[in-house]
């Protein structure tokens, strides 16, 4: 899923490509992606782009009158940018926004279909769509440590929450607890001040860094490789391979289709977390802890 990196990299295009410029028409391919009825996307139609803006992991595209087009990409979504020259079809094409030089494209690979778009009139039918989550690069330590603390979960789930802060999801959240030396499943209630400092200061650092070699390898081309697994990551998607920091190989907690990745020697003294299918399936095999696989 594209997270705050990957959909700031996506703004900034965005922005240098269709700000100011007039949306001829907006086409959808797919009935599964518009949410909305009224006002209807016709309605959308030769209106001028007047701002672009995130929303949590929704990018808004602020067209004349007052009207709104909300794309939520999800897991599979992405946006494609075609120029005039090109031929206006791209594989899995879900939408397109026609320009009088080039096409935007809402893909969507498989065949889940989560990825939406909503068609909104006015500011407030807008906030109604916000979750609620704190922009932690527009924040203190205090305000993100009060939102932390909140209401009492493990790390994991508060960092990827839409409710609690926006733009982070699995990946980053991954990431961010290595950088921190953190276990996912600490419960943020039993946090110390001086790891809720480091949490503070691995957010930041991680999630700029990320954007700013996103916005390196990007160049002046539009985004086409957003994905989750980066080479340069420490953790996340590199199971079993070795941390970048103490050598051990990484593990990695299944539930459902999500995954978490960390390392037992930096993040939780060595010891295995239990994951809920394989630990219950190996019972007294499964091992305790990462000096089991040295």
């Amino acid at each position: 899923m594209p997270e705050l990196p990957d959909l700031t990299i996506y703004l900034e295009h965005l922005d240098a490509r269709v700000s100011g410029r007039v949306l001829e028409r907006a086409h959808v391919l797919s009935p599964f992606l518009l949410r909305t009825a009224v006002p209807p996307l016709s309605a959308a139609d030769g209106k001028r782009v007047v701002g672009l803006r995130r929303i949590g992991k929704r990018l808004v595209l602020a067209l004349e009158g007052d009207l709104f087009l909300v794309l939520h990409l999800m897991v599979a979504g992405r946006l494609r940018w075609l120029d005039g020259t090109a031929k206006r079809t791209a594989r899995n094409a879900m939408a397109t926004f026609e320009f009088g030089h080039g096409t935007l494209v809402f893909t969507e690979a498989g065949t889940r279909r989560r990825a939406s778009l909503h068609v909104v009139e006015g500011e407030a039918a807008l906030a109604a769509m916000d979750p609620g989550g704190l922009e932690v690069m527009h924040t203190t330590r205090a305000v993100f440590a009060g939102r932390l603390r909140r209401d009492n979960h493990t790390l994991k789930r508060a960092l990827t929450d839409p409710r609690i802060f926006a733009g982070i999801g699995n990946a980053y959240s991954d990431e961010i607890l290595h950088r921190a030396r953190l276990s996912p499943l600490a419960l943020t209630a039993s946090l110390a001040e001086d790891q809720v400092a480091r949490l503070f200061e691995s957010t930041l650092a991680i999630l700029r860094e990320s954007t700013g070699q996103l916005r390196s390898e990007t160049g002046t081309a539009f985004p086409e490789k957003v994905t989750a697994f980066r080479a340069t990551m420490a953790v996340h998607g590199r199971f079993r391979k070795p941390c970048p920091a103490c050598g051990s190989p990484v593990q990695r907690i299944v539930y459902a289709d999500t995954e978490t990745n960390y390392c037992a020697r930096c993040q939780t003294g060595g010891k295995i977390l239990a994951d809920r299918m394989l630990s219950r399936l190996l019972k007294k095999s499964w091992p305790k802890s990462i000096d089991d696989f040295d």
